[in-house]
């Protein structure tokens, strides 16, 4: 009698496991201010899909068009959500001491607001052809004044030029610039820096995966 309980508890608990088939593979391919929010997305969704980041910092649009297809893989994805701008609108000089030579008085922009959106253009197009997943792009988020290297209203210029390639080719956009802002002047880690502390990153990690969460029901 007991074997038989035993037998029954097992069959059971077999039947009643099963495995989660509606977990949705999602990609996110983007900059350090992506890595940063990666991880809260990943946590806020663990139910429902699993989140992984591109290998390494996405940089700017020309990194992109060397190294996406090796981002994609093989995986069959059912959102890839993506993002370039803060390096592509970054002015830089080899003889800058600040931290990534950056320099917007004497340097050189890595790539201006028309080469942006050809290089964008390109880079959904690649995606499209390599991948039947919901594309999601995610606008550049906020530049402060002090920042050494980029122009606060370039942000908004390269924004706005992303969403009319994103329109063109039917692009979901999640624009977080506006939100951005407010989580920056809170928990900015300096007046003269793009990146977040811990908190804002949490922040923004919401406001991503709350996003991705809404896009994964429709």
């Amino acid at each position: 009698m007991k074997k038989n309980l035993v037998i029954v508890f097992i069959i059971t608990c077999f039947l009643a496991f099963k495995p989660n088939e509606k977990q949705k593979h999602i990609l996110i391919i983007g900059d350090s201010i992506s890595i940063g929010y990666t991880p809260f997305v990943a946590k806020y969704l663990a139910d429902k899909a699993t989140v992984v980041h591109n290998k390494g910092n996405a940089q700017h649009t020309g990194t992109g068009l060397e190294k996406v297809e090796e981002w994609l893989g093989t995986q069959k994805w059912d959102i890839i959500q993506f993002n370039w701008g803060l390096w592509d609108l970054c002015y830089r000089h080899p003889d800058s001491k600040v931290q990534g030579k950056r320099d917007k008085i004497n340097g050189d922009i890595t790539y201006d607001v028309d080469q942006y959106a050809a290089n964008l253009d390109s880079l959904v197009t690649i995606i499209k052809r390599k991948s039947k997943a919901k594309l999601i792009f995610v606008t550049t988020s906020f530049v402060p004044e002090a920042e050494q290297g980029r122009f606060t209203e370039d942000a908004i210029k390269y924004n706005d030029a992303a969403k009319v390639v994103m329109k063109k080719h039917g692009v979901i956009v999640n624009d977080i610039y506006e939100s951005s802002i407010a989580i920056h002047k809170d928990y900015g880690t300096a007046l003269d820096n793009v990146h977040y502390e811990k908190d804002g990153y949490v922040q923004l990690g919401e406001l991503v995966a709350k996003f991705l969460e809404k896009e994964m029901e429709d």
